[in-house]
């Protein structure tokens, strides 16, 4: 006999992961993105951005850029762990995001592939919860470093461990 369809327990990704679940050196796949023109259009709408080196080429190029030069932000925002598998992971043991913080270390243009990465390198246990610092990396289309920082995230430790 079929048992009634519950989404809050049989409509999962995966099994929830809890803090002592993660592992130093564990990885999690962010797609990659082409930055186009459409890209850079949308992020100068929502953030106001209004600065020429964002949109216009022309003003870019009489300042020495191949193109379009992306906003710092508008780099980091490729390290969103809501991207990925991450927070289907972490859905009933998440308690805050804590932290995230970057260095811009290349220039990213429109046209340019980028290819983010999480990768737990600490683990600190609370007494019912625990920190995890995640790297993030962002590399683009020649395996150039584009950028690198970190995310911290509060999760709960596995219900009555």
């Amino acid at each position: 006999m079929a048992t009634e369809f519950d989404a809050a327990r049989d409509h999962r990704f995966a099994a929830t992961r809890w803090f002592e679940d993660f592992a130093l050196g564990e990885r999690f796949y962010i797609p990659s993105r082409t930055q186009t023109d459409a890209l850079f259009a949308a992020f100068q709408l929502a953030s106001g951005d209004n600065d020429p080196i964002h949109y216009d080429v022309e003003y870019c190029r009489r300042h020495g850029h191949p193109g379009m030069l992306a906003h710092g932000m508008q780099v980091m925002i490729q390290t969103a762990a809501g991207a990925g598998v991450f927070p289907q992971l972490v859905a009933d043991s998440l308690v805050a995001m804590l932290e995230c913080s970057a260095k811009l270390l290349a220039p990213v243009y429109s046209g340019d592939t980028l290819y983010p990465s999480l990768e737990v390198v600490e683990l600190i246990a609370q007494r019912s919860t625990g920190v995890m610092v995640l790297r993030a990396t962002v590399h683009n289309q020649k395996n150039v470093l584009v950028l690198e920082g970190s995310h911290r995230y509060l999760l709960r430790k596995r219900p009555g461990g």
